[in-house]
């Protein structure tokens, strides 16, 4: 399979054709082998305009939920970005292409070794894949400039609204119901305002699902 042809033909016909017009997102996603982060028998499958599991409670998100996403959060050369989780660290790596520096945390295992491991083959060297829990963030290398979530969540978590610089940006799916909104927060001093901007359904994150109420 020609991946470059596809990786060319996925973001002329599911990213400029879907308002994604940000040549910053455009220009790191053309670049990025997104084939690289699925596991061998599913790469044919890279650049079909789906999501696509890679691990338990992990996807590689729709390509065009991913650009759009990107394109939201106005990622500038200069920022410090957050990605939860890192999954395989293909959102990770479209960002190196973009920001100046990305911290991306994944849980201690398999997953993380192996998207360290490929990211330092694609010479991704401004992304640090750091271990810890997913739903703790990385305040220690707060704040943040962008903060992205590599799934879809229930509600954005405070703690980690906190970790965003004065000005800084978090994007999300939020999904409670069938249907999810691409979410936009942004903090003013420890002000954070929030607003929805597109529909979008993709894989609920595990660590972020809702906690069912008690009934009595």
């Amino acid at each position: 399979m020609d991946f470059e042809l596809a990786r060319r033909n996925m973001v002329a016909s599911q990213i400029r054709t879907n308002e994604v017009t940000d040549p910053l997102v455009i220009d790191a996603i053309g670049k990025v082998p997104r084939e690289k982060f699925l596991p061998t028998a599913r790469q044919s499958l890279a650049y079909v305009d789906e999501d696509l599991e890679v691990a338990p409670g992990r996807c590689l998100m729709e390509p065009m939920v991913a650009a759009r996403l990107l394109q939201l959060a106005d990622v500038q050369r200069t920022d410090h970005v957050l990605v939860l989780p890192c999954g395989t660290g293909y959102i990770a790596a479209v960002l190196a292409h973009m920001a100046g520096s990305i911290v991306a945390v994944e849980e201690e295992g398999p997953v993380k070794d192996g998207a360290a491991k490929l990211l330092g083959e694609l010479g991704a060297d401004t992304v640090a894949v750091v271990s810890a829990s997913v739903t703790e963030g990385c305040p220690s290398q707060a704040p943040f400039d962008v903060i992205v979530f590599d799934g879809a969540v229930a509600e954005v978590p405070d703690n980690i609204k906190e970790q965003l610089a004065d000005g800084g940006r978090l994007v999300a799916v939020v999904q409670s119901g069938p249907i999810g909104q691409a979410t936009l927060v942004q903090r003013t001093g420890n002000a954070y305002g929030q607003r929805t901007d597109y529909d979008a359904s993709i894989p609920l994150l595990p660590e972020f699902a809702a906690i069912p109420a008690f009934a009595f």
